[in-house]
């Protein structure tokens, strides 16, 4: 009986190939980095080659390091980073680079869309803002700015879509990674009419699209030679990062949600029907179940902060650290273990890098506000982790206002590895916090259970209540909580004040 899954996680800085078992079980990772060109301003592109040389070469070495037969693979599937535009020919070759998702050179584009179609209606259709990081605003770029490739263009594909390709010659996408394109209709559940008239954009240059779970076709004599596997596995097309992660956090059915704290930091939930903010603060993805929607709101600041505030605030330590073999994040937390909640006072607003949401705000910056020759560095340490908290806090209240219920929250990435960091996610929230047993995997058991589903191997996506354990829990301290509800009300009158001053400051030369 065939009873390992293979799951991608293609990630903006990587793809990791993870092999689980029929459990869940993940059995072994191997990781492969790949370059971002943001040589230009407000772009960045990936080249798409290094993406499936990053997937050969980590499935030849995990299946080395595992000695798993390639016969005895049930299934493959993807997670991948979203909202992206690789044109690709009829025989699958990429025309140009991808723009992927960090990307915003598309300004024009995109206030072309909401001119055509209006915010409010375009937010309604798609489930999210029309804005120059989606999709359909860089497809237009390239028809505006590089006409030659736009017309020898066959589909416009995403980066989990590119390489199925490579592995099936398929074309294909799934629900979660179309709701990042700004041209798919959220409850038709297909490309929209209308922002497909707005944009220009020729509907036979977009791919089928696909539940997550379904098999889009078979592993290819080429590419199993090329990989390692061998010809006739089954492909699953699977799903965006975003909605794979929560699958393996387990937000498989409503009242459960999940905090993700890598460089970037967003909340998810899954709902059995979209959740419309008014003031279009979160968005709208497909679920990997086709039959529920999972409402999020995503931040640009998360982990990426505190690493910024490590390396300018803790250089020296940092050094010494490393000679230690010591993690200094470790370092940092013992120290601001000593400061108490409100860390003396101290504010710190995480929008180093602007920020989407709950603002969109490109001219949003990083600010500590209160500082005093009494505070320390420990003080400052503290204050950022709860500032990172304080704007997620933002996005939850956010979906919570629409009527979304939350009883937990699951969380993952490498900011849960922080105990203080969750129990600060657990005061400022007020919710209990999980720590599952995988952290940086969630994305892949998500793409594994896709592809058990899809296979046949599980019933439903119910499969991973079994597979997401938890290994820490940590309670609300109602005394905390109290403390930080008056410092996070602070931390909002705080952001609306420098509004002006943000703008003031990128209005200079």
């Amino acid at each position: 009986m065939k009873k390992y899954l293979l799951a991608y996680d293609l990630g903006t800085t990587g793809s990791k190939a993870s092999l689980f078992d029929a459990q869940g079980q993940l059995l072994a990772n191997s990781y492969d980095e790949y370059e971002t060109d943001y040589s230009e301003g407000n772009r960045a592109e990936q080249n798409p080659q290094d993406w499936w040389e990053a997937v050969c070469d980590s499935t030849k070495r995990l299946l080395a390091e595992t000695g798993v037969n390639p016969e005895e693979i049930a299934g493959i599937s993807f997670s991948g980073h979203m909202m992206g535009c690789l044109p690709v020919d009829k025989q699958g070759v990429p025309l140009r680079s991808c723009i992927i998702w960090s990307d915003n050179r598309s300004v024009e584009q995109a206030q072309h869309l909401v001119e055509q179609v209006g915010a409010e209606e375009g937010y309604r259709i798609t489930g999210h803002q029309l804005l120059p990081c989606y999709s359909a605003a860089k497809i237009m770029w390239v028809r505006d700015n590089q006409p030659e490739i736009f017309e020898k263009t066959y589909k416009f594909l995403h980066v989990k879509d590119y390489v199925a390709a490579r592995f099936t010659n398929a074309f294909a996408t799934d629900y979660s990674d179309a709701c990042g394109m700004n041209l798919f209709d959220l409850e038709k559940r297909d490309w929209s009419e209308e922002l497909l008239q707005a944009s220009g954009i020729p509907l036979e240059k977009l791919p089928e699209v696909h539940a997550s779970s379904d098999v889009i076709g078979e592993v290819s004599a080429e590419a199993a030679k090329e990989t390692g596997l061998c010809p006739g596995i089954p492909v699953v097309i699977g799903g965006g990062d975003g909605p794979c992660a929560g699958v393996g956090s387990g937000v498989i059915a409503e009242g459960l949600a999940y905090n993700y704290f890598g460089s970037a930091a967003w909340i998810g939930i899954a709902s059995r029907k979209p959740v419309y903010d008014p003031q279009m603060r979160t968005f709208n993805f497909i679920h990997l179940d086709k039959d529920l929607y999972m409402p999020v709101g995503a931040s640009n600041n998360g982990g990426y902060s505190y690493q910024c505030f490590r390396n300018a605030v803790w250089e020296s330590e940092m050094k010494a650290a490393e000679d230690l073999s010591v993690d200094v994040f470790d370092l940092m937390e013992l120290r601001a273990r000593k400061v108490s909640p409100g860390a003396n006072k101290l504010l710190y607003l995480p929008f180093i890098r602007g920020e989407r949401c709950p603002y969109t705000n490109p001219n949003a910056r990083g600010a500590f506000i209160g500082l005093t020759p009494n505070h320390s560095k420990a003080d400052m340490t503290r204050a950022v982790l709860e500032g990172v908290v304080f704007n997620q806090r933002l996005i939850l209240d956010a979906l919570e206002q629409q009527g979304a219920a939350v009883k937990e929250m699951w969380v993952i990435g490498g900011g849960a590895k922080s105990a203080l960091w969750r129990q600060i996610m657990a005061d400022v929230y007020r919710k209990p916090i999980i720590q599952p047993r995988l952290l940086q995997e969630a994305n892949s058991l998500g793409a594994a259970i896709a592809a058990g589903v899809g296979v046949g191997l599980f019933d439903s996506f119910e499969a991973s209540k079994g597979m997401v354990e938890m290994v820490a829990r940590q309670e609300t301290d109602r005394s905390v909580a109290e403390t930080y509800e008056g410092v996070y009300g602070v931390f909002k009158e705080a952001y609306e004040q420098l509004v002006p001053v943000f703008e003031s400051l990128s209005q200079l030369a």
